[in-house]
């Protein structure tokens, strides 16, 4: 077997998580949609105006790695299991179906927030239709044929919707009870995830075998794993944190395991972006880091850092020699520029703490494997936070600014 080596460009130096702020045009087109006022037909030239136009925001801000903005979506999450076989649409779900140990759900419950969809299994798990493959077509047709490789599609976490419903996620007689959420189960089956796994790794190939080179899992839920409040509720319920979080790696290996070696695959980590840039839970990477940078065969990490909710740079120092880290320094919830000098030495400090982990190895071998960014979309919800396109221009470009400062190579 060959030495895993450093996968950049992509990750590039100056690097975001994927959604941006919509134009108020096309927000009010998809509400005309929503209220059944207009079709898809007279919704996507609107679409794929904005979308031009967002490319250009990001090339004139010097991102390399380009996203359609999430500008087809809804919420960020959106195109895995709302075209899946076997998952149902349910609006509203019942409030009892949903974990109360998980942060956003606690979050909504506490806010009296009623009326949200959920999807949950009611079948056998079958992906017999695209999830992304479309919106990465289209982003060709808008780009250059030497950006395709770049482009970058954002795709949800396979444990999105299990997490959030725990022993409501799928009926037991569809799939056996998993142990950690059923602690009366005598054996844990891997079956519900061993068919997502099947139906992401077909998506995955298909992608590559359309031009995709750069991929990256868009999941909060692991950072959920570093709070408090959520081992303490688990605990209380009876449910296994640790087995379940193993299970979520061994979905995710099961996903990304053997993937093309040009192909970058990132996993993204943060603590809630809702609208308004609401956050939800707080605790950092510590009880996590092992697990997360030795264990799940990703390629790089987007990590949110942006404040002191997401802990200090010391779990960084488990970050193996060929693994990169693309550091989320700067906000993307409000509009004030953070000082480049600060961010400089931010990242210089992160590095010497890489360095000095196992193996040890040089600060410039360290610095060589960071690339910095957001610490999360603009937009993860269509209607964004608050901040709007000029301060998000500003943002993308500080961004450049300092890896160009940092890296020869920004």
């Amino acid at each position: 077997m060959s030495t895993p080596t450093l996968k950049l460009k992509p990750p590039f130096r100056a690097e975001h998580i994927g959604s941006l702020k919509r134009p108020e045009s096309l927000l009010a087109k998809r509400k005309e949609l929503d209220e059944g006022k207009c079709s898809y037909a007279e919704l996507k030239p609107v679409e794929d105006e904005a979308i031009r136009g967002i490319i250009t925001i990001q090339r004139e801000a010097g991102i390399k790695s380009i996203t359609d903005g999430e500008f087809r979506r809804h919420m960020f999450f959106d195109g895995v299991f709302d075209n899946l076989d076997g998952m149902k649409h349910v609006k509203p779900v019942p409030m009892e179906l949903l974990m109360d140990y998980v942060p956003d759900v606690a979050a909504f419950k506490e806010l009296n927030f009623k009326g949200a969809d959920s999807y949950l299994c009611v079948s056998k798990l079958k992906r017999t239709k695209p999830f992304y493959i479309p919106q990465y077509d289209a982003l060709k047709a808008f780009t250059a044929p030497e950006e395709h490789k770049n482009i970058k599609i954002t795709m949800a976490a396979p444990e999105w919707f299990h997490l959030r419903h725990g022993e409501y996620a799928y009926p037991k007689d569809v799939y056996k009870n998993d142990a950690c959420i059923h602690p009366s189960s005598p054996r844990s089956s891997e079956e519900y995830f061993d068919d997502i796994a099947t139906a992401y790794r077909a998506e995955i190939k298909e992608l590559y075998e359309a031009g995709c080179r750069n991929l990256q899992f868009d999941d909060p839920l692991l950072a959920y794993f570093c709070a408090d409040s959520m081992i303490k509720g688990m605990e209380e319920r009876g449910v296994d944190h640790e087995a379940l979080l193993n299970t979520y790696i061994r979905a995710y290996n099961k996903i990304v395991t053997d993937h093309p070696a040009d192909m970058t695959i990132g996993l993204h980590l943060c603590r809630g972006n809702f609208k308004n840039g609401m956050h939800f839970s707080e605790g950092g990477y510590d009880r996590i880091a092992i697990k997360l940078f030795k264990e799940i065969n990703v390629d790089c990490y987007y990590l949110e850092y942006d404040t002191p909710r997401a802990g200090t740079f010391e779990p960084l120092k488990h970050l193996p020699p060929h693994k990169a880290a693309v550091l989320g320094l700067i906000t993307s919830k409000f509009p004030q520029l953070e000082d480049v000098e600060d961010l400089v030495k931010r990242v210089h400090n992160a590095a010497n703490i890489i360095a000095s982990g196992e193996p040890k190895r040089s600060f410039e071998e360290a610095l060589n494997q960071i690339c910095i960014s957001p610490q999360c979309g603009f937009a993860s919800h269509s209607e964004g936070n608050n901040i709007d396109e000029n301060a998000m221009r500003a943002k993308l470009a500080l961004v450049t600014q300092t890896a160009k400062k940092i890296w020869p190579d920004a």
